[in-house]
Formats: structure tokens, sequence, C-alpha cells
């Protein structure tokens, strides 16, 4: 009988953390979702989930949370950073805590899981580590500075990370999700017009509060990105990335073959 293995989702009470922690949990995995909210998760153990309490921005709740799988499942074989913070606003006008929470959230926490599920993975000789980026972790939208700038580590993390641990018998898996449902996009819009929407980039403010709903409107089911993390944990040699939703492919292919400056003028000619 094949083993079934231990999985653990973060931001695992909406959007793609949920979608993910369902599907593999009906494919035969083992899987503890993680969030700050375990209210929101009650639904999961319908499916066998375990829901865990996590906050990633607190090294000693990913602490807590890391030792207790570790000790109730005996291994971490797969972990999936999906919690995310998606704060948008001009750079100009966003608190500088609010921009070191955002990477807080969307790099120090991931790292941290990290480091401390790879001892575990190391002495079993197998794992796979999925960091979700973003297609904003190659293309940029005005007000999303900081949004951005994590992304882009992630990415960046994960490359060297790869070549760290392969010799382990680790995989590090990107996911570059576009335009996806979830609470984030209008979260993301609502903070940009809290700090925005009545400062000198309030034209523009209100011009990517528009692309949003363009975008909220025709965004994909979650479904479709834990599908695409099903294949990349099952493959054998998984791709290094692995692009799907709404617009993303598109967006990456005008990211490459158009320079900055006609790949900019694109982009604000969208914020009207």
């Amino acid at each position: 009988m094949k083993e079934m293995k231990t999985v653990v989702v973060t931001g695992a009470s909406s959007g793609i953390g949920k979608a993910t922690a369902i599907y593999l949990a009906q494919n035969g995995y083992k899987v503890y979702g993680a969030a700050r909210r375990v209210d929101k998760m009650q639904e999961l153990r319908a499916f066998g989930i375990k829901p865990m309490v996590l906050d990633v921005a607190k090294d000693e709740s990913i602490v807590a949370c890391v030792e207790q799988i570790l000790k109730e499942a005996g291994s971490i074989d797969v972990l999936i950073n999906n919690a995310g913070s998606g704060y948008y606003g001009a750079l100009e006008d966003m608190p500088m805590s609010d921009a070191k929470y955002q990477l807080e959230v969307n790099v120090f926490g991931v790292a941290r899981l990290i480091q401390l599920v790879l001892p575990a993975m190391r002495k079993n000789n197998y794992g796979k580590i999925v960091n979700i980026s973003s297609v904003g972790g190659k293309v940029t939208l005005p007000m999303g500075a900081w949004y951005h700038a994590s992304k882009f580590a992630i990415e960046g993390l994960s490359d060297a990370l790869r070549k760290e641990v392969k010799s382990f018998g680790i995989d590090v898996i990107v996911i570059e999700p576009g335009g996806t449902k979830s609470d984030m996009i209008g979260l993301g819009a609502e903070y940009m017009t809290r700090v925005s929407g009545n400062t000198t980039y309030s034209t523009l403010a209100k011009g990517v509060s528009n692309m949003y709903a363009a975008v909220e409107k025709d965004a994909a089911d979650p479904i479709v990105i834990a599908k695409l993390i099903k294949k990349g944990i099952e493959a054998t040699n998984p791709k290094t990335r692995y692009v799907g939703a709404s617009g993303a492919k598109l967006m990456l292919f005008f990211r490459k073959i158009l320079s900055d400056k006609l790949f900019d003028r694109m982009i604000m000619s969208q914020m009207k």
C-alpha cells in the first residue's frame, strides 16, 4: 500500500489554500491546514483535514505549529507556503510598519517555515517545498511596490534554495497564479483606497481599483491552482515553475517580448 504523504498548507482558511487543502485531502494526502483563524477552517474537518493555528508573522507560532505536526505525523513531506498579504498603495503613502508586515508574512514567514521543515526532509531524503508566488513576482503594477518586492523575493529565494537542497532529494517548486478568486483582491483594493484614495495618487489608485474589479470579474476558481500544485508535487522531475489562472501566461509572454518602457506603457494604458 502506498504510504500517505503529509502535507502542510498555510493560508488554508480561504482561496487557493483552502481549495488546495481540500483537493489534496480528496486525493489521498494527510493534510494539515494552517491559518490564523481556526474558526474559518472548521469545515475542512469534514475532509479529514486537521486545522492548525498559525500566524506566519510570529516566530513562536511557526515553531509551535511545525513541532506539533512533526510530533503527530512524524514527518512533513510537502510544505505549501500559501499564506500571504496583499497590501497595495503608493510607496510614498504606505506606512513602513505595513510594508514590514507584508514582508514578514510573504517572505520571512515562508523562510522560517522552510528552515524548520528541512531537517526532517533531509533525514528522509524526500521533500517538496511549494512557494506560492504570483505573476506579480515577474511583472509589476503601480501601487504594488511592497507586494511585488515580496513576490520577487520569493522567486529569488526559491531559485537559490532549489540549488541548496536538490542533493537531499528535496524539490522546490514555484507557483505563479494570475487572477484567482480570493479575499486578497478585495482587501488589497480596500487598503489602497484607504491609504492612497485621497492623496496625490488618488487618480492612479482609482485606475488600479478599476483594473482590480475587472480582474476579479474574470478571476479563475482556486481549484485551477490546486490542480497545478498536485501536478507539481507528484512529478518525478517537477518544473521549477508552474503558471496558471486568468491572464497569467499572456502577461508573462508580453513581459518577455516587450522592453521595460513598452511594457510600462501597456500596463499604464489599463489604468483608467
